[in-house]
């Protein structure tokens, strides 16, 4: 398993110093959080306009009832800050682009699949709370990272043998729950304080039983995608 890295591009740019403990993690990305002065439009991303379509390796949870009602209690009393909120039927975790579907095969995603099966650890879960946020969302901190980076380094490994490697290495992953992205830049500091009133809410539990290979489409202001392959952890 590589060891992470600082990367200025990653959020935190630093990484904690404890992969294995929630609180290390959590007090982590609160650490960063409060730090920024500013926040940016999440939507700004060049490359990545209205319509556009790419392959991603997510964990989804669109039955999880009690992230759902956590996701909808946090949405609420940010709702004044005008955020965009998440669909809670759209609650995910990133793990890793694989490519768009002009440039990846219908084969080459069967070989993916396949190879990851083959590689991918047990199942396992982790906590998703207390609420933080980067420099265009607010976020759930997720604890313990480290199966979740030993999940990455797997789908990391297939893609390489697939000839789909990921646009991120292991080294530079953060892993998050973004409840609603920002939209606009503005002073951080209402949006931080905002959100350290939710922080004392009970924590999730987030069962990880398999990851899904999914064609991801950027609808406006929100996610939506289809899921191709999901396949179950070892």
């Amino acid at each position: 398993m590589p060891l992470l890295s600082a990367d200025p591009a990653a959020f935190p740019a630093e990484p904690p110093a404890d992969t294995h403990d929630p609180a290390v993690t959590a007090a982590h990305d609160w650490a960063a959080f409060r730090a920024l002065d500013e926040m940016t439009d999440h939507w700004a991303r060049p490359g990545w306009p209205d319509g556009s379509r790419a392959y991603y390796w997510m964990l989804t949870f669109p039955d999880d009832q009690p992230l759902a009602a956590l996701a909808r209690h946090c949405q609420e009393e940010l709702a004044p800050l005008g955020l965009d909120p998440v669909p809670t039927d759209g609650l995910h975790i990133t793990l890793a682009r694989v490519g768009r579907p002009g440039t990846v095969a219908p084969d080459q995603l069967d070989n993916l699949a396949r190879d990851a099966e083959a590689l991918l650890p047990s199942a396992f879960s982790v906590r998703a709370m207390p609420l933080a946020g980067s420099r265009g969302a607010v976020r759930l901190s997720l604890g313990p990272w480290e199966p979740l980076l030993r999940l990455h380094h797997a789908l990391a490994k297939a893609g390489n043998s697939a000839g789909l490697a990921p646009k991120k290495p292991t080294s530079a992953f953060r892993p998050h729950l973004s409840l609603a992205y920002n939209n606009r830049r503005r002073p951080a500091a209402p949006v931080v304080d905002a959100v350290s009133g939710l922080r004392v809410l009970p924590a999730v539990e987030l069962a990880v039983a398999a990851v899904q290979l999914v064609e991801l489409r950027r609808e406006g202001r929100t996610y939506r995608w289809d899921v191709r392959k999901s396949v179950l952890l070892g």
